[in-house]
């Protein structure tokens, strides 16, 4: 597979350079989406009147990422990816200032325009990852990806503890919240100046017309099996975690106690980031992606077992809280970076404009399906926190079951890796 510019590429200067940037970014502005993901739902459930809409907030910010990637991608491909992550920064900043003002006049309505346009900066941060690779040589790729990913870690330990603090600053909950996401992006504004990624060269906007058709591309098993295993990975921890607050609390839990939960499956879905290229690298897209995919399964598993292991009147404990969301993100990471590493690895740098648009389209668009399933399954699919929460977890089945069947077709293909 050829390479973006390969006189770039000898040492992985450039690369490495450009990863520092994305690391600090994936920290810091990552932190919103630990945050967000936290008080969503509640915001949602204290806005919209129905329990059934509680997680409707988060469906609207997937929603903007799945709208917003098929349009954002071509155009980083024209203006460079630098413009796109600007884009993202001021759309979330402005987004989260009209959450604010829906949260201040109490309308649910403005507080979903103000998700939307926070998904816009969603699908921004999915491309650090492509961002990556784009300058790193194909023995730097994967950990690339992988180091990137990794900076999640500080946005795991900063967003929530951060979130505590100012949640409950004013006398409308969650103002402060929201307040503090705007300044975070107006940094996001200024560190995104520190990037050096080559725009478009003329001769490789003039191989765009060339590149391959989706349909061309979709005919390439490595390529479709990425994609699927990235939408799944994704969408299975969007679908457990969107509901995870909701089930704390209903279980009679503290609202801080949903946020140290939340806290540690953020951390579990980035720690391995500092391994999890090297593993790649190793043994293959295909097995890493593999054991992502029986990790999720113990995820739902020590979920349930929870509820089963509980006395009649009683909640399902905190271990089982806590072990089926470290489980969820640690499955997520295996998945997602082995499948974002299969799919660079099968495109050429012309066409990543519109595989990479479409592959973020597919796996945001499932996960606004899931966070939209995730509030109904966990509010009205039972009489009580309990049931709805058993109803999540094996919402799961068909998921994994679908990832599993396309990995074994692929992995017993002679040309699999």
């Amino acid at each position: 597979m050829t390479t973006l510019h390969p006189s770039a590429l000898v040492d992985d200067r450039l690369a490495k350079r450009n990863v520092t940037v994305l690391v600090i970014a994936q920290a810091i502005l990552g932190a919103q989406m630990p945050m967000i993901f936290t008080i969503g739902g509640l915001a949602g459930g204290m806005l919209g009147g129905n329990p059934c809409f509680a997680t409707l907030p988060i469906s609207a910010i997937v929603f903007g990422s799945m709208t917003t990637a098929p349009w954002l991608s071509p155009l980083m491909q024209r203006r460079g990816r630098k413009f796109g992550f600007h884009i993202g920064a001021l759309a979330a900043a402005v987004g989260s200032a009209i959450s604010a003002a829906g949260l201040y006049y109490g309308s649910f309505g403005i507080f979903l325009l103000g998700s939307y346009l926070t998904g816009i900066y969603m699908s921004a941060q999915g491309f650090f990852r492509f961002a990556a690779a784009d300058t790193a040589s194909a023995d730097f790729r994967p950990k690339a990806i992988s180091y990137v990913m990794a900076g999640g870690l500080v946005s795991a330990l900063f967003g929530p503890q951060l979130n505590k603090l100012v949640m409950d600053a004013y006398v409308v909950p969650f103002l402060g919240s929201y307040l503090t996401i705007i300044g975070i992006n107006i940094f996001g504004l200024f560190l995104f100046s520190f990037l050096k990624l080559p725009l478009p060269t003329k001769a490789e906007l003039s191989e765009a017309p060339k590149a391959r058709n989706l349909r061309e591309m979709l005919a390439e098993p490595k390529i479709v099996v990425a994609i699927i295993v990235a939408m799944v990975s994704y969408a299975l921890m969007n679908l457990v975690m969107t509901s995870t607050p909701l089930a704390v609390v209903g279980c009679g839990y503290e609202k801080n106690t949903a946020a140290d939960i939340v806290s540690a499956h953020v951390l579990a879905m980035y720690i391995p980031s500092f391994f999890t290229g090297h593993l790649v690298a190793r043994y293959g897209t295909s097995r890493i992606m593999t054991t992502g995919l029986v990790i999720l399964a113990f995820a739902g598993l020590a979920s349930l077992a929870g509820v089963e292991l509980a006395d009649a009147d009683a909640a399902p404990s905190l271990l089982s809280f806590y072990a089926g969301l470290i489980l969820l993100g640690v499955g997520w990471n295996f998945g997602f970076i082995g499948a974002t590493t299969m799919l660079s690895n099968n495109h050429a740098p012309h066409e990543r404009g519109r595989i990479q648009g479409f592959n973020d389209m597919v796996v945001f668009g499932s996960v606004t399906i899931a966070s939209l399933v995730s509030g109904g399954l966990m509010n009205c699919s039972g009489g009580s926190p309990i049931e709805g929460w058993t109803a999540v977890n094996l919402a799961m089945i068909p998921f994994l079951a679908l990832a599993g069947s396309a990995l074994i077709w692929l992995t017993m293909r002679p040309s699999a890796k």
